[in-house]
Parts: C-alpha cells; structure tokens; sequence
C-alpha cells in the first residue's frame, strides 16, 4: 500500500484508480517558421486522488477548471507532463501505445456531445460494434451482431435501430448510443464527461438512472464530470471539487454538501438554484468578485486568492496543500477548520516513502 492510500484510509484492493502528482502543461507557441515556446497553460497542476472499485466520484468546477484535461490524462488520450495514473496497480504513463491498447478494454468513456462524438457516416450498430472489432471480442459475424443488438437492448433502444445513422436520433438516444459503444467492451473504469450537460432536464434523469442502473448491474467505476452540483449530488458518493488546475477540496457527498470547507466550494453551492422560495431567500448567498484568473499565468499563492473574501497576506504567498481535516474530507485552505493540525497528503507521501 502506497503513502497516499495510507493517509487516505484506503485499503489497497479497494482503488482502482490512483492518481498522484498529476500535471498537465499545453506548450503556448509563437512564429511561423521557427516556433518559440512563450510558456504553459498549466491546465492540470499537481492533482492527486483515488477512485475506488464501484464508486462513483464526482468532478466538479467552472468551465477550463481542468476537469475535462485531467480525465483525459487518466485515459491516456493526454499524455501527461508529470505524475503517475495507476490503474489496477499498474502505470499507464509508462505504457508504451501497444500495452495501451490492451488496457483500452478496462477504461472507457462517454463524451459530453452526442452530435458531435458519433461518426455522422457510420450506423448506430457499427458505432457500437466497432470497439468490439478492434479488441478482437466477437468470432463471427453473428455473434457480432448478437453483441450489438445487446447493447442496444441494454441502453433502451430498439434492436431494429441499429441501421440508423446518428442524424436519425435525438440527443438523448445519441447519447445511449455512446453508453453502449462505452460498454460494449466490458470496462471496469468509464469517465463520464459531462454526459447529460447537452440534454434537456427530463433527458438527463433518464440518462443518469440509466448510468446507475448500469453500475450496479456490472460493478462499474466512474468518475463523473460535471458542472451541475445537484446532478453531481444525485449519483456521486464523493466529489470532488477543482479550480484552475488544483482540487481544493474532496469529501464524501453528505458533508460536501452539509459542511463546505472551502471558500469556493461554498460559493458554489450558494448558487444551486433551490425549488423552495423560503429556503432560497433566506440561505447565504456568496458571489464571486473578477474572473476566473488565466491558466497561462495563475496566481502566486493560492490559486483562488484574487476572487476570495477570506484571503489574507499569507494565500497570497503560500499554495495550500490539500490535508485532511476530517476523517475523509480533504481541503486546500488554511482558513478551514482544522488545517493548521493536520499533516498533508503530499508531505505525508513524501516523508513516508
């Protein structure tokens, strides 16, 4: 068992997927015959997490918070610029393209746009039935054909729609038809980003239910990447939440939600529209001065300083470390209850190895 899963109360055969130190720089260049490297976007920056076997945890921040940018280096469609992913125990940010193929089995994911994430020139059936070809899965044309109206059966679709192409479908059944092509290999770990951001209110319920019913069906894990807080509070058992690169804070849902120790986590919640008017009226309202500061050239101190009531001389000079305050609840804030007591992950990660 590694430093970090110690410090974080996980049992090794309980994670899955373990993400420690993780960064990922975009190079910003300049000229036409000669480039020259002008600096970074530094869209993920130093993020460590686990995600254990079965759960679902939940992403949450603003738009270019580096949401998308980390779920993509843990799959491998970005190659990160430091840290380690370990999947099942093995590091995917040493695999070479080959050994990454084999375990393109085990992870998979489900894109945010159901418009533009199909192959406008392909049939539903040869979407789905496509990842099964490329891993070898079925022995013949039936049991091909076996596999797909399966899956399509699996998400709610008709078997008989698999000869449509995806102009012939709504956005929600687009959808389900990324759901199947994500499944059809039998994965262990799905990265859902943003699945149901692009779909109307009463399509994202089904989608969810569908994504849960899924879950427990085949014991899948899944980190669930969203903006939407109650979407995230309805299927996540942790969240974590993330700003310019950095996770601030990582709990279990009940007390992310009920005792929000980060300034921005709690400006976040203030802004959850509430159905109750009287509730709505008299809760805390936090809103957030400026804008959200440039990845290409963030902060010194604490990323959330510029836009943050509770800053003092000190966030502007020292980047907190994301410590344990409670049993289960990480946060990034030197302000929170507890802070000061508690030893951090990474300090504790580096000491102990």
């Amino acid at each position: 068992m590694t430093a970090l899963e110690r410090t974080q109360h996980e049992p090794a055969d309980k994670v899955l997927i373990e993400v420690k130190h993780l960064k990922m720089y975009f190079p910003v260049t300049s000229g036409v015959l000669v480039q020259r490297t002008m600096g970074y976007v530094k869209a993920v920056d130093d993020v460590s997490f686990v995600v254990r076997r079965g759960e679902t945890l939940g992403l949450v921040g603003e738009s270019g918070c580096g949401k998308t940018t980390t779920g993509r280096c843990i799959l491998q469609l970005h190659r990160p610029t430091a840290g380690t992913v370990l999947f099942d125990g093995e590091d995917l940010c040493s695999m070479e393209a080959r050994e990454l193929r084999g375990m393109r089995r085990h992870m998979q994911v489900i894109f945010q746009d159901p418009y533009s994430s199909l192959n406008p020139r392909m049939t539903a059936g040869n979407i789905v039935g496509e990842p099964l070809l490329v891993q070898g899965l079925v022995r013949d044309q039936r049991a091909y054909r076996e596999r797909v109206a399966e899956l399509l059966s699996l998400v709610g679709l008709r078997t008989s729609m698999a000869d449509r192409f995806p102009h012939e479908f709504s956005g929600g059944q687009r959808q389900r038809i990324g759901v199947a092509r994500a499944l059809a290999v039998n994965p262990q770990f799905v990265v859902c980003d943003e699945p149901v951001s692009a779909l109307d209110v009463s399509i994202q319920a089904q989608i969810v239910n569908l994504l849960e019913e899924l879950q427990e069906k085949f014991n899948l894990t899944y980190l669930f990447i969203a903006h939407d807080l109650s979407v995230v509070r309805h299927i996540s058992e942790r969240v974590a939440v993330m700003y310019l690169g950095h996770i601030v804070e990582i709990a279990e849902r009940n007390a992310i939600y009920a005792t929000p120790l980060h300034p921005y986590t709690r400006a976040l919640l203030s802004a959850v529209p509430i159905p109750d008017p009287v509730v709505d009226t008299e809760r805390e309202r936090i809103p957030l001065a400026g804008e959200v500061p440039s990845p290409l050239n963030p902060p010194r101190g604490c990323v959330f300083h510029p836009r943050c009531w509770m800053a003092t001389p000190e966030c502007r000079e020292v980047m907190p470390e994301l410590r344990e305050v409670q049993t289960g609840h990480r946060v990034a804030c030197i302000h929170a209850p507890g802070y000061g007591s508690a030893q951090s992950v990474q300090g504790v990660a580096e000491t102990d190895t």
